[in-house]
C-alpha cells in the first residue's frame, strides 16, 4: 500500500543507526540496546550496501540543499568500521547535486577510536559528538563495557587523539543518578579539559512496570543541576564554552524557534533509519507502532510526510495538557519529550512530563538572565557584558550587607532590625 503524502516538505534531519543497537559498551541507563529485540536473532546488524545507497540518495534527494546534514548514531557507529564510512562519503559524492555538499555527524562513546579513524574523520571533515559523563568516579559508574570494566580512560584517550588531528567534538553528558549530584564538579571538570560545547541530556528511563529506573534522574535534582551549573556559566565561561541546554533557552527568549526538537512546539523532523531500512518516527519510539515503512520500498522522503508521522509531530502540541499551556515558562518547554510524558498534573490531567517540575525550576531561574542578555545584545554590545554587571552588582550588594549596622533595617526588605533578621543566619 503506498504512502499517504501530506503537506509541504519541511526540513528534517534523519539519525541513522549503520549498525542498530549494536554497541562495545552495556550503559546501565540505554534505551538502546533492547532495540535488537524488534530484530531476528541471527541477523545482521550492520547496514547492508544496497540499504545505504537508498538511503543516501533518498536522503540527498527529499532535502532542500544546499547542504545535506548526515547524522550517523548508535549503539556505537564505528563498529560499521571505517570502510563503511568511505562508502557514505562516495555515494554522497555519486549522488550530491551540483553546488551541494554534505556534512556528516558522528556520535560516538570514543573508546575504539584510533589513529586511522581520527585521520579518516579529520580528512573527510566529520564532526564528533562525543559522549562523557564527567569525571571518571562518575562517568564509571554506569558507562561500563560489556564485561562491566570502566571506560572513562578509553573515552578521553579518544578525545586526546580527536583534538590531536584537529577535531574539537562536541561532549554530550548525560545527567543520572550518579552525576546529578555533583554540579559543580561535572562542570569543572569539563571546563578544565578544555570542553568548548556541551549539552546535558537527562536520563528517564523506564522499567518494564512502568516504573523510573534507578538510574534515572529526579526531576528536582536535574533542576538543582542545571541551576547551579547555569550560574557558574553565567558569571564565568559565556562567550568561552557553549552550554546547548542554555543557547537553546537564549534562542527562544530573542524570538527564534528552537533548533533542539525537546523545547519545539511539535517534533518529528528527527525520524530514525535503522540498519535493516526501516524508518521509525523518533530515536525514542523505535517500535512497531512508530514503523513508517522501508526506505528501499518508500523512499525516505514520502515517509517523512506520511499522514502518521505528521500526526506524531503534531501529538506533541496538540495533547499538552492545559497546566502546560497557562504556564508562563511553557513557551521554553512545549511540554518536553514525548518520551518523558507520563505523569499526571495537579488537576488529574495525564501527559505531563515527569520533569516537569525540574524544567519548571530551571526556565524560570535562567529567564531574567537571558532576558537581560538579550537587551545587551539588541543594544549592539556582545552578551559576555553580562558577567561584568554580574560581578558588579554582586559587588555592591555584598558592600551593601557589610555596611549595614546591628540596628538598622535588615537589607532583606522584612522592616525589622537587622540584628533580629538575617544577621544570625549570616554570622553562622
Amino acid at each position: 500500500m503506498s504512502a499517504t503524502v501530506i503537506g509541504p516538505r519541511q526540513p528534517f534531519v534523519v539519525m541513522a543507526k549503520p549498525v542498530g543497537p549494536a554497541c562495545n559498551l552495556k550503559c546501565d541507563y540505554c534505551y538502546y540496546l533492547d532495540k535488537a529485540q524488534l530484530f531476528p536473532p541471527r541477523e545482521s546488524l550492520k547496514m547492508r550496501h544496497d540499504v545505504l545507497e537508498t538511503y543516501v540518495a533518498s536522503f540527498i534527494a527529499a532535502s532542500p540543499g544546499p547542504l545535506v546534514h548526515f547524522v550517523w548514531h548508535g549503539g556505537e557507529p564505528t563498529l560499521a568500521g571505517i570502510d563503511f564510512y568511505r562508502r557514505v562519503v562516495e555515494l554522497q559524492d555519486r549522488h550530491l547535486p551540483d553546488g551541494w555538499s554534505c556534512l556528516n555527524n558522528l556520535q560516538t562513546n570514543g573508546t575504539l577510536l584510533d589513529e586511522a579513524w581520527c585521520a579518516f574523520l579529520a580528512e573527510q571533515r566529520f564532526t564528533v559528538g562525543l559522549s562523557i559523563d564527567g569525571p571518571s568516579y562518575l562517568h564509571d559508574a554506569f558507562r561500563t563495557d560489556r564485561r562491566g570494566r570502566p571506560t572513562h580512560a578509553r573515552a578521553m584517550a579518544g578525545l586526546r587523539l580527536l583534538r590531536a588531528h584537529g577535531i574539537e567534538p562536541d561532549v554530550l553528558c548525560t545527567l543520572n543518578s550518579a552525576n546529578v549530584e555533583h554540579p559543580a564538579q561535572v562542570y569543572r571538570f569539563f571546563v578544565d579539559e578544555g570542553v568548548q560545547w556541551l549539552q546535558f541530556l537527562p536520563v528517564v528511563k523506564r522499567t518494564a512496570d512502568g516504573a523510573v529506573s534507578c538510574s534515572s534522574v529526579t526531576p528536582e535534582a536535574m533542576g538543582s543541576f542545571l541551576c547551579a551549573v547555569f550560574d557558574e556559566w553565567i558569571r564565568y565561561d559565556v562567550g568561552s564554552i557553549g552550554v546547548q541546554n542554555f543557547l537553546e533557552c537564549l534562542l527562544v527568549v530573542s524570538g527564534r524557534p528552537a533548533n533542539l526538537c525537546v523545547m519545539a512546539e511539535t517534533c518529528g523532523q528527527v525520524p530514525v533509519v535503522e540498519h535493516d531500512g526501516g524508518l521509525y518516527s523518533c530515536d525514542h519510539f523505535v517500535e512497531p507502532h512508530h514503523y513508517l515503512g522501508d526506505i528501499v520500498r518508500d523512499g525516505v522522503g514520502a515517509l517523512i510526510e506520511t499522514t502518521r508521522q505528521v500526526s506524531f509531530g503534531q501529538a506533541k502540541r496538540d495533547l499538552l495538557p492545559q497546566e502546560c499551556r497557562v504556564c508562563p515558562v511553557g513557551f521554553l518547554c512545549h511540554g518536553g519529550c514525548p518520551k518523558d510524558r507520563f505523569s499526571t498534573a495537579s488537576d488529574g490531567e495525564g501527559a505531563l512530563n515527569y520533569l516537569c517540575a525540574g524544567y519548571r525550576g530551571f526556565y524560570g531561574h535562567v529567564l531574567p538572565y537571558l532576558e537581560r542578555m538579550v537587551g545587551i545584545a539588541r543594544s549592539g554590545r556582545p552578551a559576555t557584558v553580562i558577567m561584568a554587571e554580574l560581578e558588579q552588582n554582586e559587588r555592591g550588594e555584598r558592600r551593601r550587607w557589610q555596611m549595614t549596622g546591628r540596628n538598622d533595617p535588615c537589607p532583606c526588605g522584612s522592616g525589622a532590625k537587622y540584628k533580629h533578621c538575617c544577621l544570625p543566619s549570616r554570622r553562622r
